[in-house]
């Protein structure tokens, strides 16, 4: 199980999230007119990002980037944390936030999300300006924390609404329930992960590996369930809960 991760995780992990992104696109004619097809544009946005991301990969492994290898070895971008910090911990919570904030109807909720994803920002830009090279040299626990903290709020808010308006009849043919739900479980599995990030190095392989199963168990389980819910929802009428 270890030598398959070794030889092929990057390949299973990329290419799994292209899954809901190309179904997304045969199913984008449901949902045109919904706020669902910027989260197919977002799906595309992740998958592109998820693979310029995995460049520390590429240019060990292919010839014809030899000279991206000379260039960026020896410097801060030789690691890719400061992309996945900034393109994926911080662009993902940004997105989400937008996303649960169109959503949701309660003007309280609303305005609890719009305060916690402002504060995200400020935080995470005073962060950054105080710590410059944690950009560089390591995965910052404390945005990832944050950014999941508001996912987690807008997914318990949508919950919470459901449970008191008529969708809680028809919740399962919801694709923002899919979504919300299927955002909630992989951010309560992953965010902890964070707190560990020092055992993964080369050291401590028995971390490395078991990290990697967590993150790819929790990749196929959160696309292929968008994948699933782009073919079994339909377009609901949004002002149900707006």
């Amino acid at each position: 199980m270890e030598q398959f991760l070794l030889n092929n995780y990057v390949i299973l992990n990329n290419g799994v999230v292209f899954v809901p992104a190309l179904v997304g696109i045969f199913c984008f004619s449901k949902f045109k007119d919904s706020i669902v097809k910027y989260f197919i544009y977002f799906l595309w946005y992740a998958a592109i990002m998820q693979t310029i991301g995995t460049y520390t990969v590429f240019v060990q492994e292919y010839q014809f980037l030899k000279p991206l290898k000379q260039l960026i070895t020896g410097s801060r971008f030789e690691k890719n944390y400061w992309f996945f910090t900034l393109f994926w911990s911080i662009a993902a919570a940004l997105f989400y936030s937008s996303y649960f904030h169109h959503i949701l109807s309660g003007v309280l909720q609303k305005r609890t999300i719009k305060i916690a994803t402002i504060l995200f920002v400020i935080s995470s830009v005073i962060y950054l300006i105080k710590s410059p090279d944690d950009l560089f040299n390591s995965s910052i626990t404390f945005i990832k924390i944050f950014g999941a903290l508001v996912i987690l709020t807008g997914s318990i808010f949508y919950f919470l609404e459901v449970l008191k308006s008529e969708l809680v009849l028809t919740f399962y043919k919801s694709i923002h329930f899919f979504i919300s739900a299927t955002l909630f479980v992989w951010w309560l599995v992953i965010t902890p992960v964070s707190f560990f990030e020092v055992y993964f190095s080369a050291s401590d392989w028995d971390f490395v590996f078991l990290k990697w199963q967590i993150f790819l168990f929790m990749n196929f389980f959160m696309y292929l369930t968008f994948a699933f819910a782009f073919i079994w929802c339909k377009q609901e009428h949004e002002n149900l809960i707006k």
